[in-house]
């Protein structure tokens, strides 16, 4: 038989997807895959409910029900101070990665360079390539994970079409500053490229940082493309429900890649979420003070054990480096071990890299209820001896 497409063919198994299985096999803590393990408000998940059995249940609006796309807009106006036309300059779409699917297929033609930063979400390098771009990789290295601007600067040229940001970042659990973004945004506009945003993380800023859009910078309001996610806002990562806002014009060839990948997304679930994103401001704020105390027991319970930790400033995600601990192996294999020895499951930070020797680092997972965070402590505490 002939053979199948090599670029996706060739992929492995994600390694969210085989640390699972290997926690489900073993019966350990999964505090490896990004979600929460409580639903989020009732409400909005009641209203969905109700949604189905009122309908109707038939094929929406290809770029999203109305009375979501309007609460997209008033969502972005009332935290950033961005006027998007919610008839022109939103797109609904099923999930972020679908989202993003969308910006790099609608962008990039073969031959085209699209500049990644590492470390990176595991679905961005093979999209991009299966666009057709030569990709090119500019590292961000633990433990601060500062921008190298001169890397970077580097990685443009006349070919750059675009480059990819994830701010708040996963894994790095970094928050882009405004120098940092506004050298990005000179990049962007003398290479005349655009800026696809992965913002799903907006809400979630730990130690009272703002989230700052790369598209409110001067220049990049007709550049950027902005990514949200329902998901990640209200705690239900399994709906997929996300968005992508950008100037007409350059969101034109996303709306019509989504058009041939999902089309549309779910009506009732897109109903519940135009609520949701009306919620108070005390329901915002609310997400990341709960995370953020999170962040701080499972920080606090993993040093106390003599993991040295990294800085979290944003997302679900804690990294540390586990060389104190004195384990003879690499970051694979130390996640493998605390999974089957430990029973409790954590990622290997290289998963984020396409090569390289960032070899000592786990990423935790610490969106779950204190109770499991305490005995995930507890456990890795007994079996290093802490």
């Amino acid at each position: 038989m002939k053979s199948a497409n090599p670029g996706l063919s060739g992929l492995g198994t994600t390694i969210f997807e085989v640390m699972s299985l290997l926690a489900r096999e073993h019966g350990s803590i999964n505090l490896g895959q990004g979600f929460p393990d409580e639903d989020g408000p009732e409400d909005i998940r009641r209203l969905a409910a109700e949604a189905v059995v009122a309908g109707p249940n038939q094929y929406p609006p290809m770029p999203g029900i109305v009375e979501l796309r309007q609460a997209i807009t008033a969502h972005a106006k009332r935290f950033y101070d961005l006027d998007f036309d919610w008839r022109s300059e939103v797109v609904v779409t099923s999930g972020a990665t679908e989202a993003l699917a969308g910006c790099l297929f609608g962008l990039l033609e073969p031959g085209d360079e699209a500049v990644l930063l590492e470390p990176l979400y595991d679905s961005y390098l093979p999209i991009a390539r299966r666009a057709g771009a030569d990709v090119k990789l500019v590292r961000l290295e633990p433990p601060n994970w500062e921008l190298p601007c001169e890397a970077l600067a580097e990685a443009f040229s006349d070919r750059t079409k675009l480059i990819l940001l994830n701010s708040p970042m996963n894994p790095a659990a970094k928050v882009f500053s405004d120098d940092e973004l506004s050298f990005i945004a000179e990049l962007v506009t003398r290479y005349d490229a655009y800026a696809v945003c992965d913002e799903v993380y907006e809400h979630l800023l730990f130690d009272g940082r703002p989230h700052h859009p790369l598209i409110t910078f001067p220049g990049m309001r007709e550049r950027c493309l902005r990514i949200g996610s329902a998901g990640k806002i209200f705690s239900l990562t399994g709906w997929k429900v996300g968005w992508v806002c950008g100037a007409a014009e350059t969101l034109a060839p996303v709306i019509k890649a989504h058009q041939f990948l999902t089309f549309t997304t779910a009506p009732n679930l897109q109903v519940a979420v135009a609520s949701g994103l009306g919620k108070d401001d005390a329901y915002f704020a609310s997400i990341s003070t709960e995370l953020e105390g999170k962040r701080n027991r499972l920080r606090d319970g993993l040093a106390g054990i003599g993991f040295k930790m990294l800085e979290t400033e944003g997302t679900y995600f804690i990294s540390a480096d586990f060389r104190p601990l004195g384990f003879n192996g690499d970051d694979v294999d130390f996640c493998r071990h605390i999974t089957t020895e430990a029973g409790v499951t954590a990622v290997p930070l290289s998963a984020f890299y396409d090569t390289g020797d960032v070899r000592h680092f786990a990423r935790f997972c610490f969106t779950k209820q204190d109770a499991i965070l305490d005995e995930a402590v507890d456990k890795l505490a007994r079996h290093f001896g802490a």
